[in-house]
């Protein structure tokens, strides 16, 4: 007898060890755009696009989506599969690397506590899926973690209504008393970051002291490129002030030593919207009138390389070498998954891993309590 209660004991204890172990974890999920690895999906990825993005700044009916997926796609393949030769972009690889690295740093810190997902936009594997994942796993708390560095309508607001959908399409209507989430936290772009501003600006000094320039810092032309944006969409912020903070944050680090510094703003221009300026020619068109002979374009604006922080200035510095042949080109990438970053990762997350694990056990504990006295015997 003494040893079948020992059991029951046990076994109420194994039970509860594991329902603690569920509460306490904290999913993480990175949220990016993620890039396509065959040409078959790029009407699928641009028919998420023009959902996603395109509606906020242009009034396109649903019904539209397929076909200005399909017509994109067409843009799309000649781009890739014949102006650049069949490129695939490395993005997510990277980004994978970039996930790797930051639960890695997590686990240190946390240890099972915490796991790292990776979630796409608009390609494999899609953040709705992976969310849904979450919740078959039984994580009761998400920390929100876009990896884009502007916070806008384009970038982390889209993570957070894809999480959102997934909610709405698993929770009752109606029912505030079912939550599948006891805490949801965000951690919004880093533009304004002090941690990520000073290691931009670390790079870029590295760079130019590695490689002894034959001109005096004068001469030396650095364009600091950010994804440009359209100046409204629906309300909503696109990117371009944040941006903008950024690029002057940096500037003014560096323009004290090399005063030939612009902004270089990514744009995809389309008829009748007015997007940010100037673009990456006209940025490095000024600095060599100003008498840049060499131009250095560094990426701020993006973590992961793609094919807008690869191609586009390709084509850029390709199109500047046709008419000022004598000035050298160099193209730096971003971060990536470069330790020192993946460092700055994980201290922005952990704040907010250590908030949701001390409301969640605080929440187990006062349900424990109330469980308890439920259970004393009447007398």
């Amino acid at each position: 007898m003494i040893i079948y209660e020992d059991a029951e004991v046990m076994e109420t204890h194994n039970s509860n060890l594991a329902e603690t172990t569920q509460r306490d974890r904290v999913a993480v999920l990175l949220a990016g755009y993620g890039e396509v690895e065959s040409f078959r999906e790029l009407s699928l990825y641009n028919q998420a696009a023009t959902k996603y993005i395109a509606s906020q700044f242009l009034p396109i009916p649903k019904w539209l989506y397929p076909i200005a997926g399909k017509l994109l796609a067409l843009q799309d393949l000649y781009s890739f599969g014949v102006k650049h030769h069949h490129f695939i972009s490395p993005e997510n690889a990277i980004f994978e690397k970039q996930r790797l690295g930051l639960e890695k740093q997590l686990e240190s810190q946390w240890g099972v506590s915490v796991q790292v997902f990776k979630g796409f936009y608009f390609c494999q594997p899609f953040l709705q899926d992976v969310v849904t994942d979450i919740i078959k796993q039984g994580f009761q708390n998400l920390l929100i973690y876009p990896l884009l560095v502007v916070d806008s309508a384009f970038t982390g607001k889209i993570a957070v209504e894809q999480v959102n959908e997934v909610i709405g399409a698993t929770v009752p209507e109606h029912d505030p008393n079912h939550a599948i989430f006891k805490a949801i936290r965000y951690i919004p772009a880093f533009a304004t970051e002090p941690a990520y501003i000073d290691l931009m600006v670390h790079q870029i000094r590295e760079t130019l002291n590695q490689s002894p320039s034959l001109f005096f810092e004068s001469r030396i032309g650095i364009v600091l490129t950010v994804h440009g944006g359209p100046e409204q969409a629906q309300g909503l912020l696109t990117g371009v002030i944040d941006g903008q903070e950024l690029y002057d944050r940096v500037q003014a680090q560096l323009q004290h030593q090399y005063p030939l510094i612009s902004i270089g703003w990514v744009n995809h221009d389309m008829p009748f919207i007015k997007w940010s300026q100037p673009d990456l020619k006209q940025a490095a068109k000024s600095l060599i009138t100003a008498g840049a002979q060499t131009i250095l374009f560094k990426p701020l604006g993006w973590v992961t390389d793609n094919y807008e922080t690869i191609l586009e200035v390709d084509d850029a510095i390709k199109s500047l070498q046709s008419q000022y042949p004598s000035v050298t080109y160099t193209k730096l990438g971003c971060v990536n998954d470069d330790p020192d970053f993946l460092k700055i990762l994980a201290a922005w997350a952990n704040p907010q891993i250590e908030a949701m694990l001390a409301v969640s056990s605080a929440t187990y504990a006062e349900e424990r309590n109330v469980g308890a006295i439920h259970e004393l015997p009447v007398r």
